[in-house]
């Protein structure tokens, strides 16, 4: 393990979790990598020093027409924004842009951002009253004015918060992934879908690209707390753009690097090549956290007794003149070949735990997939195996998502029937947070 204390900020610390033992001919090393910053974060309310605003936050509110059907949607938005309002530290400089068909200032206007204090909380708070709903819905153009009205502050971190009660339908597919693929590395954003009449794929693609949380929001009621949460959490982040940088030696090929906790996110296809047989893999920002990676390297096999470095893994930073701030924090991945079959075939409890969780969102995906599609003995399977997946690894708030779509029979054989009437927010929940995890016991 390796450690780096960031000047004012998190100590960063890298752990690796594997069995590195391989036998004859083996050529595939699965290792969990847990990365921990602890001492940051911990500003709380303060002010931010004069002159020096380290965040900044744009809050997109849905106001479609759909909005006022019930008009407690509308109201709760309002709520929740003023709620997130009150959450800002002192200094930090924000936004408020209401979404339909095309993107609008609500607050500060003019193409700016105003700075958190107790007369700029309260005109927010002011201008908040003056949302309606009315007009179509396009996604991309809420998160461009964000990207343009964040890119514009001079700032460490740049966060957004969206909140949508409907589909794209104003916007084609190709426009938004585009829109995401512009913003990507500029700002994380997390989403959320208030009510039921929305897209999950869609919300939860917004967040994933823009290394964000998406959750659903069924009663409108439950806005404000939720718009608190992610903005303290926004607000205790303390170090942004952090890459998880991994070298290989020569002759090794990096399968996949997944995040697995706290929730399943595949990095592979996100990585930028960093030099020779090195790749960085974004991870978003941090403040007082620990997050768990699974990264799976195929190597030469060699001979018995032989060992050899499978992978290095560090965390970095990229500068704004083009370099990049290593953080010091450092873990190894190994392989030693032995002809001890009892230590070759032993697994990781920390790679089967999260091998089996990411098992468990795909299969979760799976069935409600097939449900939709009318395949009901294909997602009684698949259903039925995400339940035995959860009760074996402890996850048991997945295991009452799934009891609300399912009939358990027998939850360790995963033998289940699907319900024959489902509310679809209990569906919509499920699929929404299908894909987190819950922390290996060490």
């Amino acid at each position: 393990m390796a450690n780096f204390a960031k000047p004012d900020g998190p100590r960063f610390s890298v752990d690796v979790y594997q069995n590195e033992y391989l036998p004859e001919g083996g050529s595939q090393v699965d290792a969990i990598v847990t990365v921990t910053a602890t001492g940051g974060g911990t500003l709380g309310g303060a002010a931010v020093a004069p002159g020096r605003p380290s965040a900044a936050v744009a809050v997109m509110v849905d106001c479609s027409g759909s909005m006022d059907y019930p008009p407690a949607k509308m109201r709760g938005a309002r709520e929740a924004t003023a709620a997130a309002i009150d959450t800002l530290r002192d200094g930090t400089r924000f936004a408020v842009i209401g979404g339909t068909h095309v993107a609008q200032e609500v607050y500060p206007g003019g193409g700016r951002l105003a700075v958190a204090d107790a007369t700029t909380r309260e005109q927010a708070k002011q201008a908040l009253r003056r949302l309606s709903a009315g007009g179509g819905t396009a996604i991309g153009t809420w998160l461009r004015l964000a990207d343009r009205l964040l890119s514009a502050a001079d700032v460490t971190l740049r966060h957004g918060i969206l909140l949508t009660d409907g589909r794209n339908e104003h916007e084609s597919p190709a426009d938004l992934r585009a829109t995401l693929d512009a913003c990507a590395g500029r700002f994380t954003c997390d989403a959320r879908g208030v009510g039921t009449d929305w897209d999950v794929k869609e919300v939860t693609g917004i967040a994933s690209a823009l290394l964000g949380t998406a959750d659903i929001v069924a009663d409108p009621a439950g806005l404000a707390a939720d718009f608190t949460r992610m903005m303290e959490t926004a607000m205790g982040k303390e170090v942004a753009d952090v890459a998880l940088r991994v070298w290989t030696p020569l002759g090794a090929t990096l399968r996949f690097v997944k995040q697995v906790a706290p929730a399943v996110e595949d990095l592979t296809h996100r990585r930028t090549e960093a030099g020779p047989r090195a790749g960085d893999y974004p991870t978003g920002s941090w403040g007082d956290e620990s997050r768990d990676y699974h990264l799976s390297v195929t190597v030469p096999p060699a001979g018995l007794g032989q060992e050899m470095l499978a992978a290095r893994v560090s965390l970095v930073v990229p500068q704004p003149d083009g370099t990049v701030q290593n953080l010091g924090a450092q873990g190894l991945v190994r392989a030693v070949w032995t002809d001890d079959m009892a230590a070759s075939t032993a697994m990781s409890p920390q790679v089967a735990h999260y091998t089996g969780q990411a098992e468990l969102a795909q299969a979760i995906q799976q069935g409600i997939d097939l449900r939709k599609a009318g395949d009901f003995d294909g997602a009684t399977a698949k259903l039925g195996r995400a339940l035995q997946l959860a009760n074996a690894s402890g996850n048991a708030d997945t295991a009452k998502l799934l009891a609300k779509v399912v009939d358990v029979v027998d939850a360790a054989t995963g033998t289940v029937r699907l319900k024959t009437r489902v509310a679809e927010a209990d569906e919509m929940t499920l699929e929404t947070r299908s894909t987190k995890t819950v922390r290996v016991k060490k």
